[in-house]
């Protein structure tokens, strides 16, 4: 009998032999928040070829690689060899953390990660910042170009971290040849986080500047995930921006979400903001206040071009944030309890600032009796 035609046995290899696997990826933070999301995303993946997770604790992820150390650690490297790719999602940037603290987990753990991958042999890393970087500024671009100048400064919340990171990425291919480095930067990012922007409505009233240009992009923790997911396969590179397409006007906000403004001269607004957080009644610090104020909108055009599409609109997301945070109560960014969010509810608008200057008067007032 005679044996089947080359051709023949080529095709019929090909369609019987498993199809081709990518590559291993090594995800930071994989435990909870967008690196558990990520890494269970990847895991099911025909695109990659294996998941290892790196935290601190185990996550929920059976079919992942599980590597339980902190990313401060110079032991990581050992863990990553193998990995073509490590997308760093090992960041602190909780409201309530103390800001050194925070500082120094999240610069040191970018500095050990990014060594540690080329030490390793990791071709590429991927981190992922915030919009923030690019700063909210009253005569910013709608919208800005993702190539625009990053022009931030460090008085809002985690945003010297993320700048500090942003640094640390453009140096890391000069420092080790040969490692290239992605960066994606999210826009208002919602689905299970908590932050300024984020508890901004969970107020009785928005608060808005007089005078003020604010412009609201969104972000779903979803599209995060897929966006990082053509970074680590490699359908796009370069400094990325994550977000739904356009943006929301003030006036759009507050129609969508049924919550009144109240509007108050700057200087009111950020002498109260600073003077709340100096002296440890909000987590939130007067720097806060500007990416409520102006617009930091970003185009996201390579992920367009590179074919990628958000999944969700900035109502979609919106409604969502409204939906998660139904419930909570907020005055200038401090967590309420059940007996000053009744107070707050009947106070109405005026809870906000006025009810804030009233707390500082009072704890002055204890200070000189102390």
């Amino acid at each position: 009998m005679s044996s089947p035609d080359p051709q023949v046995r080529a095709a019929r290899n090909k369609s019987t032999s498993p199809p081709p696997r990518g590559p291993v990826v090594a995800v930071t933070g994989a435990a909870s928040g967008v690196g558990a999301l990520l890494t269970e995303r990847l895991a099911a993946s025909e695109e990659v070829k294996q998941v290892v997770a790196i935290d601190e604790r185990r996550g929920e992820c059976a079919e992942a690689e599980w590597h339980i150390l902190d990313v401060r650690d110079p032991a990581i490297a050992d863990r990553l060899r193998g990995a073509d790719v490590v997308v760093h999602l090992a960041l602190d940037l909780d409201l309530e953390t103390d800001a050194a603290a925070r500082t120094a987990y999240n610069v040191r753990g970018t500095q050990t990660v990014l060594t540690a991958a080329a030490a390793a042999g990791v071709h590429r890393v991927v981190l992922c910042t915030s919009t923030m970087v690019y700063g909210a500024l009253p005569d910013n671009e709608l919208p800005l170009s993702e190539d625009a100048e990053l022009r931030a400064t460090a008085e809002a919340t985690g945003v010297g971290d993320l700048l500090e990171i942003e640094r640390l990425a453009r140096r890391a291919p000069r420092a080790h040849p040969g490692l290239n480095v992605t960066v994606v930067r999210p826009a208002v990012l919602v689905g299970g986080t908590d932050t300024a922007l984020t508890r901004y409505f969970e107020s009785p009233r928005l608060l808005v500047v007089a005078g003020s240009r604010p412009a609201w992009q969104f972000c779903h923790v979803d599209d995060l995930c897929s966006a990082l997911e053509y970074a680590v396969l490699e359908k796009v590179d370069g400094e990325l921006a994550v977000g739904c397409d356009g943006w929301l006007e003030q006036e759009e906000v507050e129609e969508l979400s049924g919550i009144r403004r109240m509007e108050l001269p700057s200087a009111v607004a950020l002498g109260a903001a600073a003077r709340l957080h100096r002296i440890g009644l909000t987590p939130s610090p007067a720097g806060d206040l500007a990416y409520t104020m102006y617009p930091w909108v970003v185009s996201g055009s390579r992920l367009h071009d590179a074919g990628w599409r958000p999944a969700y609109t900035n109502e979609e997301v919106l409604a969502q944030l409204l939906d998660e945070v139904s419930g909570r109560h907020t005055v200038a960014g401090r967590r309420l309890g059940r007996k000053d969010a009744t107070a707050a509810g009947a106070a109405g608008a005026t809870v906000a600032l006025l009810g804030a200057a009233a707390v500082v008067r009072r704890a002055r007032k204890v200070r000189r009796r102390i």
